[in-house]
């Protein structure tokens, strides 16, 4: 299989459990679900919107926590309780114009191998299944929910020239 160059990515599409967390599903006596998301993964969504990146979030469960961390990171893509992602996926290509060449579909389990054989550099987080691994353009050293998305946006923004120019208007800040 042949990789896109990660430099040329637009549009990051993020699968949930085992990737934004890790994979851990808390429910309560209720009935009500709780995830855990990572704050570092947060602020890397963020910097690649503001270097102009996309984010799509294709999920096979569903959950208003989802909406809720969705929102305040700024992702009106939102895809929950996925049989078949592929069809999130098309979507989502035909909703921002994007070529599939152009994504990056970060996942950790077999419902993601169809995105992520349809993108142009499909990344598996240290904690994916084998099936998952063997077809990565790359593999996270860090688990799901552990800043492994953050780890992911770096290593795209830097292909792409932004990374240190971003960190240094952090470090230039003065009072």
């Amino acid at each position: 299989m042949t990789f896109s160059d990660p430099a040329n990515i637009e549009l990051l599409v993020l699968d949930v459990d085992g990737v934004l967390t890790a994979g851990a599903v808390i429910i309560d006596d209720r009935g009500g679900v709780s995830y855990h998301f990572n704050v570092q993964d947060g602020s890397g969504i963020k910097y690649w919107q503001r270097e102009g990146g996309r984010v799509a979030i294709i999920s096979g469960r569903g959950s208003q926590a989802i909406d809720i961390r969705a929102r305040e990171l700024d992702i009106t893509m939102v895809h929950q309780r996925c049989l078949k992602k592929i069809e999130a996926y098309r979507q989502c290509l035909a909703e921002t114009g994007v070529d599939p060449s152009r994504v990056c579909c970060v996942g950790d389990d077999l419902p993601d191998l169809p995105i992520l054989c349809n993108c142009g550099y499909p990344v598996a987080v240290a904690n994916a299944v084998a099936e998952v691994k063997d077809l990565a353009a790359y593999v996270t050293k860090r688990t799901g929910g552990t800043g492994a998305v953050r780890e992911v946006i770096e290593r795209l923004l830097r292909a792409k020239g932004r990374w240190d120019r971003m960190v240094k208007g952090y470090i230039e800040q003065k009072l």
